[in-house]
């Protein structure tokens, strides 16, 4: 392996940690926000359990290394401008607070960086459609109408039970669904830095292939885990404290309501959004107590990060991409 593409794959794991602080938030702001578990104690569990949820398949791996632009395209040099691009997004929303998608981060630095190169033609548009886009619009629309669902369910079933006996059981019940997100998580976004670095070493003439290499998973999923044990507590209060006001009960079933939907994305192998998933989740849960339960004020912030992460990181990754060009093309 040459130098560049050890760059590559180097700054592919940095982005991957990037993503674990910036995404830590998902796996672990309602269980922290209802004092369900001890911060330390829920950076820590979603950690493992991401790294556990990274090495269960590698679909959405797949998808990222030949469904989004064509393999022949990525040479090292624009994959190195293409993660930097996303690297650089990523921080700024973490600076802003912004739970913005790392996902869509990746996907708009690669498309960003490979048009940068060669124009619109690498770009697999069709795949672009059917796995981001689609599903970028279906899954937080599920998402949100599954926190909705299961909310009132849980509302109508213990509508007699005693507020403090119920909250206790809720908080043991968030320890499951939180385990399930923070798996969830792993199973999700730890693939595609997979799909990234294994297809940079595809094009590098290192894999024969686009099979993702055991060390690829392992180095991936380590990775994503540790960037999540670091947390990255200023998104965790934006998603847990800021959005809506959290008990128990609404923490169960935003969590329970996303990892269903994001287990099903992973399944498929669609590169959904994480953080639009739990987000629209947090809303659906806190609109069944009333509207004005959610507040509007940040949700139409994240709302405009989540509208300009693509565009954005797609132009960052360009700009960045015709740097590296020039240093290494």
């Amino acid at each position: 392996m040459d130098a560049l593409l050890v760059a590559v794959v180097i700054t592919a794991l940095v982005f991957d940690y990037t993503n674990g602080f910036h995404d830590a938030a998902n796996a672990v702001a309602t269980s922290i926000s209802t004092r369900a578990v001890p911060p330390n104690v829920a950076l820590f569990a979603a950690a493992v359990l991401n790294v556990l949820g990274a090495l269960v398949s590698t679909h959405v791996a797949a998808t990222l290394a030949e469904g989004i632009v064509e393999p022949s395209a990525v040479t090292p040099p624009v994959m190195l401008g293409g993660l930097v691009g996303a690297i650089a997004w990523n921080f700024l929303t973490w600076w802003w607070a912004l739970p913005s998608s790392s996902s869509h981060c990746l996907i708009g630095g690669i498309v960003g960086a490979a048009i940068a190169n060669a124009g619109l033609e690498p770009v697999l548009w069709g795949g672009i459609v059917a796995k981001v886009l689609i599903p970028t619009l279906l899954a937080p629309l599920i998402g949100f109408t599954m926190g909705v669902g299961l909310m009132f369910v849980l509302l109508w079933v213990f509508r007699n039970a005693h507020p403090g006996p119920l909250v206790r059981r809720f908080r043991l019940a968030q320890l499951v669904s939180a385990s399930f997100m923070a798996f969830s998580h792993g199973s999700n976004d730890a693939q595609k830095t997979m799909g990234v670095i294994t297809l940079a070493l595809c094009s590098g003439g290192v894999l024969p292939d686009l099979e993702v290499p055991l060390w690829v998973k392992l180095a991936s999923a380590v990775t994503i885990g540790l960037g999540t044990w670091s947390g990255g507590k200023r998104i965790i209060r934006t998603l847990g404290m800021r959005l809506v006001k959290l008990t128990p009960v609404h923490g169960f079933a935003a969590e329970t309501s996303a990892s269903a939907v994001l287990l099903s994305t992973a399944w498929l192998g669609l590169p959904v959004s994480t953080t639009h998933v739990i987000t629209t989740s947090i809303m659906g849960v806190g609109a069944t107590e009333r509207a004005s339960a959610v507040k509007w004020g940040v949700t139409r912030d994240i709302f405009l990060a989540w509208i300009l992460t693509l565009p954005a990181a797609a132009l960052i990754g360009a700009l960045c991409t015709l740097v590296t060009l020039a240093l290494f093309g």
